[in-house]
């Protein structure tokens, strides 16, 4: 089950405008699913996922070519892993001068976004999708950005989701991914355990090395502690057990 997303309307409109699209969020945050709910409408244009080995080291070894075997308008699922495609997707959007050419998405929005600066400056419209609105978990179609005005307050009003007290709890327990969402018979516990070992895995040691992951799991949970507050990074060490230059890298 596909749920709506407000991004949707975001995504279309800077497509119009830039010649890429880049979506970034945490890992099954729904980025995929969106992108690919939107060029499903969009008449000629193909999907890669780097997670393919095959199409990740043709991206590495050979981007001249990529783009011939793959030819825009396109669809590139984990762009991150291959940076070097940054400046072949510049060539192209120079040469050609077209709008909605590419949509990308990737996690891992650190090591991607030095790429993006780098390359397609002044190119790009940039998305970064967050989690379920509790709008977009009861299929409410308004989506406009709140403001604290009448108008807003009487337009809102013709549109609202009825759901219980101890639902808005459920959803700030559970979090707001679209599977744990889709399917309330999951898991949270098992979720959230894989999850967070895929972060720990892939995304954390790609950025940095962590001797000691008992630590970075503790380090985790202080900082989820602490959400809402003024950065401490002294106070977020001595919780942790570690020293204040490692808490702050």
């Amino acid at each position: 089950m596909y749920l709506r997303r407000h991004a949707e309307k975001t995504v279309k409109k800077l497509s119009s405008m830039f010649g890429a699209v880049l979506v970034t969020g945490s890992r099954q945050v729904g980025k995929t699913t969106m992108l690919q709910e939107i060029s499903n409408d969009m008449p000629g244009m193909s999907y890669v996922t780097l997670d393919d080995p095959i199409l990740l080291e043709s991206a590495k070894e050979q981007s001249v070519t990529f783009f011939k075997d793959n030819a825009p308008p396109l669809f590139i699922d984990e762009v991150q892993r291959a940076p070097n495609l940054f400046m072949q997707i510049k060539l192209i959007l120079d040469r050609d001068r077209k709008k909605g050419q590419f949509f990308l998405s990737g996690s891992q929005q650190f090591k991607m976004m030095k790429g993006v600066s780098e390359s397609l400056s002044g190119r790009l419209g940039l998305v970064n999708l967050l989690g379920l609105s509790m709008r977009e978990m009861h299929d409410v179609v308004f989506d406009e950005p709140f403001l604290p005005t009448e108008a807003y307050y009487l337009e809102r009003k013709k549109e609202l989701a009825d759901f219980s007290y101890d639902e808005v709890w459920q959803a700030l327990h559970r979090g707001s991914l679209p599977e744990l969402t889709s399917h309330e018979d999951f898991d949270w516990q098992m979720f959230y355990g894989a999850y967070v070992r895929t972060y720990l895995e892939h995304d954390v040691r790609e950025l940095t090395q962590v001797g000691d992951e008992v630590k970075f799991t503790r380090f985790m949970i202080v900082a989820a502690s602490c959400t809402g507050q003024l950065l401490n990074l002294a106070s977020l060490a001595r919780d942790v057990g570690i020293s204040q230059p490692t808490a702050e890298r």
